[in-house]
């Protein structure tokens, strides 16, 4: 059996094996589970979706991305809609999807799971053409993500309180028109936001759930907007968020949905998975059920 393993040198806060090490250690650990293991490393955003999809046509039986949520989502993007899995070795700032899907962070073990585990077959979500497996968001969180996205950017937890502190200085929230439901609405909100998520899973990562309702494999996506509200009034909801149990109301509003559109006046920031996407002043945002075979714990 073949395998494509994908690392990306730079994900996360820091890391404890030297690129060699990494390589090392995934070839060893797919060839005693029978995988002739090929490693590719990346050194550019689109590098991880190109090398998966070359895995592809060469006949690779199982592609595995190593590192963080837009590694998985590149690797993802390229797999989905094919008869090949997508293991994952989370080794990201949060590793939101990984945590969902219950997957360990130790990246021995993971690559274990990779190699031997069961397969679990979840949805993905698309923003103006753009997939996404854990969590789309807009305005503030987009701006956030961007932040982050930059080269040098300082990761992990402590990076993404200081992006999101500095944000949040001067970031002025923006005025939406949200028809729950697409061409045939059953909802249609009017919203000044700080920022909407659209989510696939629960969480960010680092345990923060943002959609505690969402379920990776139900056809739907969580829609959260966060209305216009204190600096206070967003920090005394923080251990609501990472205790899993935050509810509409009181400037917050959830809904359940296949799809929705997003418009405003002026363009609309966006991200998808932490990769910041092109702005438009409309976004056409939708499920496609059943997108995407991963490894899990069997």
């Amino acid at each position: 059996m073949r395998a494509t393993v994908i690392i990306n040198p730079i994900a996360g806060p820091g890391r404890s094996r030297t690129i060699d090490a990494c390589i090392a250690l995934a070839r060893t650990t797919m060839g005693n589970h029978g995988y002739d293991a090929d490693v590719r490393v990346t050194s550019a955003p689109g590098d991880a979706r190109e090398y998966a999809a070359d895995a592809l046509r060469a006949g690779t039986d199982l592609v595995v991305a190593w590192g963080g949520d837009g590694t998985i989502n590149g690797a993802g993007a390229a797999v989905v809609g094919s008869a090949v899995s997508l293991g994952i070795v989370p080794a990201g700032s949060g590793n939101g999807l990984a945590r969902d899907l219950g997957l360990p962070l130790q990246p021995a073990e993971a690559l274990a799971v990779a190699a031997t585990g069961a397969t679990r077959v979840i949805d993905a979500g698309e923003v103006n053409g753009s997939l996404f497996f854990n969590v789309a968001g807009v305005g503030l969180d987009a701006r956030i993500a961007g932040r982050l996205a930059v080269a040098g950017a300082r990761r992990g937890l402590a990076g993404y309180v200081q992006a999101t502190t500095a944000e949040l200085l001067r970031y002025r929230a923006q005025a939406y028109s949200i028809c729950i439901g697409g061409g045939g609405a059953s909802e249609i909100l009017h919203e000044t936001a700080l920022f909407i998520a659209i989510a696939n899973s629960r969480q960010y990562g680092v345990g923060a759930q943002i959609a505690p309702h969402a379920r990776l494999d139900d056809g739907r996506l969580e829609l959260v907007v966060v209305r216009r509200q204190s600096v206070m009034r967003l920090i005394g909801r923080l251990p609501a968020l990472f205790r899993g149990t935050l509810r509409e109301g009181d400037g917050l509003v959830m809904r359940g949905t296949t799809d929705v559109q997003i418009a405003s006046d002026q363009p609309v920031s966006f991200h998808v998975d932490g990769e910041p996407g092109d702005d438009a002043k409309t976004l056409q945002i939708r499920i496609h059920p059943h997108a995407l075979s991963v490894r899990v714990n069997g």
